[in-house]
């Protein structure tokens, strides 16, 4: 009895292990190589439909060692390139209330560039943007608190004539310039997206990675799996 329970130790020892050694694995590689991301929102359409699954480079803009579930994050290691206008990006949210939320999102303008909205219409740098991906489905009305928010987070970075008029909404706003190490993202679906319309700028340093492909895409209203929409990339 007592040799069994010696290699019963043993055997439990060697399992443990193995397992510990797998989970620091996982957690590396998640944390700077890749991850998988499902689509919980339909802010992206039609670009990204919900149940959607992802896999995300996480290199491409360097990553740091996350903790699971904990919110800890620490040794970050550089990127080899940098996000760029029109790409779409995962990032974390900004807001205090969802620290550790992953959202994706479409880069609309970064550092240095001047943002408006005339009537749902984006204008870079007084050009028009041709924005094929974009949908206006349904208007709804903005949020008095919300409006005010907007105007708080934008009139530092206003360029326009009047600043005592301006009052920003959903559907206009700016000109606005990209303050240094920020970008605008906004949400395809315009009219369904809480993005930076509502929230501000987003930091650099919040951006995790980059979209690569759809690996799984799954509807649930009737069940069924998307077989045209796998093994794309998202663009």
């Amino acid at each position: 009895m007592l040799e069994w329970l010696r290699a019963f130790n043993r055997w439990t020892k060697g399992w443990a292990g193995s397992i510990g050694v797998a989970l620091v694995i996982w957690i590396v590689l998640r944390s700077y190589l890749i991850e998988a991301f499902r689509i919980p929102s339909g802010s992206m359409e039609n670009t990204l439909l919900v149940g959607d699954f992802l896999f995300v480079n996480k290199a491409v803009y360097g990553g740091e060692l996350e903790i699971p579930f904990t919110g800890v994050r620490f040794w970050r290691l550089p990127g080899y390139a940098e996000p760029h206008r029109d790409g779409i990006v995962v990032f974390r949210s900004v807001e205090d209330s969802t620290p550790n939320l992953n959202i994706v999102k479409r880069v609309i303008g970064e550092a240095g560039d001047t943002l408006q909205m005339v009537h749902d219409t984006v204008y870079r740098d007084r050009k028009r943007l041709d924005e094929p991906y974009a949908l206006h489905l349904e208007q709804h009305p903005d949020d008095p608190f919300q409006l005010r928010k907007m105007r708080a987070l934008q009139l530092p970075q206003y360029v326009g004539k009047d600043t005592a008029r301006y009052h920003p909404t959903t559907h206009d706003w700016g000109p606005i310039v990209i303050p240094p190490g920020h970008f605008w993202v906004m949400g395809d679906n315009r009219d369904e997206s809480y993005d930076s319309r509502f929230w501000g700028f987003l930091p650099r340093s919040h951006i995790v990675g980059r979209p690569v492909i759809i690996y799984l895409s799954v509807a649930s209203d009737p069940w069924r799996i998307r077989w045209n929409r796998m093994l794309r990339p998202p663009r």
